[in-house]
Order: structure tokens, then C-alpha cells, then sequence
């Protein structure tokens, strides 16, 4: 029968050596100093603790760190090499610390957001540029889907916050109210209504609205019907499951307009024109909103949610 191997009953020779921190840290400075006096007086220790704690560290690594003579001390060859480890390593654990303390403190880590709009202009692109000006160190991971997507990752955490358009459903999150929009018309620039400084909402009446599928078309629609009472005086709508992108091109194409919220003309097109679509009581708005959970523990949310309260004040803005 083959013989089983026991490690519980492996001899101790065989166990990391129990090397702490100060072992470490007194050999680096020591190496610096040239002495083991003048690096125990920098550390504000007894030369005697200084001494021991070399001697220490020596017989657990089994080598002579250091060559003393009345002169000071000086590195073995294998003290160099030792020192150069212990240095990199008191560096990485410097670097721990503080990086945990800046997480802990929200001034680093990642915050990930969710939008359902441009951030080629306009209020969100401030925002998160603004951000980063405050928090250069917090990475910033940033996701454009459908808002019933978008609702699904905050409420599985895969998102800390969401910037969205109109009402989401009714859920715990917490809410809070931020800017609102100007909902312009786009169009090709031999358009009939490029004429106008000015579009009428009722200047739509013969008109091919192409949507995309994805959000704010649900505000949009509900904008068209709003404005123009009457179903017959109703532009026709045709929707595309394609990006908001990808409608310009189909206007570009001459296949219809659309309606695109102001944050959009940031993002230029060949060939397309924009103008503010208005009725009797003015421009026409859609109004934004940040959403989280409120168990969400993440320091840098804290940051963003303090950023927005900030930039986008509201007598009751919190829900």
C-alpha cells in the first residue's frame, strides 16, 4: 500500500517564514542610512530594536543582509536583492492602503451609468466632465440602452445610477429631478420647413416622423399627441428598430423627419438641420431624472448623486 503524505505532520522548516511589515521596512531604511544608528534615530526606535529586527530577519531568510564594520553597514549581495524586494513591496502595500482609503473616501473606484440620451452636448456631457474634474482618480463606465434595460441593471446592480427620460416604473429606487430639454425637429436641409426659423407643431400634419424603438420615442409620441388634437392633423409615424443614429441616416435619405431632443445636435450629420418646435405656450421640454437603489454602498455614487444635487438644486428634488 503507498505510503500517504501527512502535510499537518511536515516539518516546520518547510512554513513562510514569519516576515512582518517592520522586518521589512527597517532593512530598506537601514540600507539607506548606511547604519543601523542613524536608520533606528530616523524611525525613532532603540538601536538595540533596530539590531534585533535585522538579526531577525536574517536567520528567518537563512542569508547575511548586510556586511557591519565601525564604518556603518553595508549590503551583502544578497542584501541587495533582498532590499530591492522589501522596497517594491513596502511600495505595493503604500499603494494599498491609500488607494483604500481614496475608495473608501469616494475619491476613487468606478461608478457605472446608464443613459438613454446624446452625450455628445448638453447637460450630461457637463456632468460627467465635470466629474471627472472632481474625481480624476473614480473610473467612469458608462452604458446606452433602452430605459426597460436600463431598469433591469440598476435593480440587479450591474449600474449605480441612471439618467433618464420620463417616468420609470414605479420601483424603490430613489429619484432625483434634474434638467429638462428642448424637443427640436430634424430634417433634411432642401426641406420645405428649413425655411422656417421656427417649426409649429402643427406643421408636422403631412409629415413622415421616423422613430427609433429605443427611448425618448415613448415621450415623443406621447408629445405628438398631446399637441395635435385632432388624429386626422397627426403627422404619420413609422418606428425603427434601429439606433438614434441610424434615423438620421433615414433622413438623410429623404425618407421622413424626426424629433430629437437638443443634447443631440451635438452630434453633427451631413446634410440635416434643426429647428425648435414650438405651440402657443412655447418650447416644447422633456424632462430628466437620476435613479438609484438606496442600498447601493458604493462611495462614488455618493460623489455623483452629491455632484447633481449640486449642479441641478430642487426644493424636493429627492423621491
Amino acid at each position: 500500500m503507498p505510503e500517504i503524505c501527512n502535510i499537518s505532520n511536515q516539518p516546520h522548516s518547510r512554513r513562510a517564514p514569519a516576515i512582518d511589515l517592520q522586518h521589512l521596512r527597517f532593512a530598506v531604511t537601514a540600507s539607506d542610512c548606511g547604519s543601523l544608528r542613524r536608520a533606528a534615530d530616523m524611525l525613532s526606535v532603540r538601536h538595540s530594536v533596530m539590531s534585533r529586527s535585522i538579526g531577525q530577519l536574517e536567520h528567518l531568510i537563512g542569508a547575511t543582509l548586510f556586511e557591519r564594520s565601525s564604518a556603518g553597514i553595508r549590503p551583502t549581495l544578497a542584501g541587495r536583492s533582498i532590499v530591492r524586494i522589501a522596497r517594491m513591496v513596502l511600495e505595493q502595500i503604500d499603494a494599498l492602503v491609500a488607494t483604500g482609503r481614496s475608495i473608501g473616501r469616494g475619491e476613487a473606484g468606478r461608478l457605472s451609468i446608464g443613459f438613454c440620451t446624446s452625450i455628445s452636448a448638453g447637460n450630461l456631457r457637463s456632468t460627467l466632465l465635470d466629474f471627472k474634474k472632481r474625481f480624476p482618480h473614480i473610473e467612469i463606465a458608462t452604458t446606452e440602452r433602452p430605459r426597460a434595460l436600463l431598469m433591469n441593471a440598476l435593480r440587479s446592480g450591474t449600474l449605480d445610477a441612471l439618467v433618464v427620460t420620463g417616468e420609470p416604473p414605479q420601483s424603490d429606487n430613489k429619484t432625483l429631478r434634474l434638467w429638462s430639454e428642448r424637443v427640436l425637429v430634424a430634417f433634411r436641409e432642401d426641406h420645405s420647413l428649413a425655411e422656417h426659423d421656427v417649426v409649429r407643431w402643427t406643421d408636422l400634419r403631412n409629415e413622415t416622423v421616423l422613430l427609433s424603438h429605443h427611448d425618448p420615442s415613448r415621450e415623443f409620441e406621447d408629445l405628438i399627441i398631446s399637441k395635435i388634437g385632432s388624429a386626422d392633423d397627426r403627422p404619420r409615424i413609422d418606428r425603427h428598430d434601429v439606433s438614434r443614429g441610424m434615423v438620421k441616416s433615414l433622413i438623410s435619405m429623404g425618407l421622413g423627419i424626426s424629433l430629437v431632443m437638443e443634447s443631440d445636435m451635438g452630434a453633427k450629420f451631413a446634410g440635416l438641420v434643426y429647428r425648435e418646435l414650438r405651440d402657443g405656450t412655447g418650447s416644447s421640454r422633456i424632462d430628466f431624472s437620476a435613479h438609484w437603489r438606496p442600498d447601493n454602498e458604493n462611495p462614488a455614487l455618493h460623489g455623483f448623486l452629491q455632484l447633481l444635487s449640486e449642479r441641478y438644486p430642487s426644493p424636493a428634488s429627492v423621491e
